[in-house]
């Protein structure tokens, strides 16, 4: 189980932080994926079960970071820079291991998400 927080309002250029609290122990590969109203799921970041980033969107590079803390269990999404085109809601997810790509491609379960919402 997964449990996303951190997602608010914000103006473009502005800044916030998600978590993903992990139910316990895990040597999945956590990522973190977004849906904006009338687009599809897409993948922003995954993180390996040894906290080495391995999959950035491209338009997200450089602005955002993700973290994995695994004594505590969790898994962070850092944004900076936010433009009004990042507000969707913001899901985490797990998988066996991070792919190289998400055209299509899914997470194994995930969380209920949480809105981020950026103002122009």
């Amino acid at each position: 189980q997964l449990v996303e927080s951190g997602g608010g309002l914000v103006q473009s250029g502005g800044s916030l932080r998600l978590s993903c609290a992990l139910s316990g122990p895990t040597s999945d590969a956590i990522g973190w994926f977004r849906q904006a109203p009338g687009k599809e799921r897409e993948g922003v970041a995954c993180i390996d079960r040894d906290g080495i980033p391995l999959y950035y969107l491209d338009s997200v590079k450089g602005r955002f970071t993700i973290s994995r803390d695994n004594a505590n269990n969790t898994v962070s999404l850092q944004m900076n820079s936010l433009k009004p085109e990042d507000t969707a809601v913001y899901y985490c997810g797990g998988d066996l291991i991070c792919y190289s790509s998400y055209e299509g491609v899914g997470m194994d379960y995930w969380g209920q998400g949480t809105q981020v919402t950026v103002s122009s």
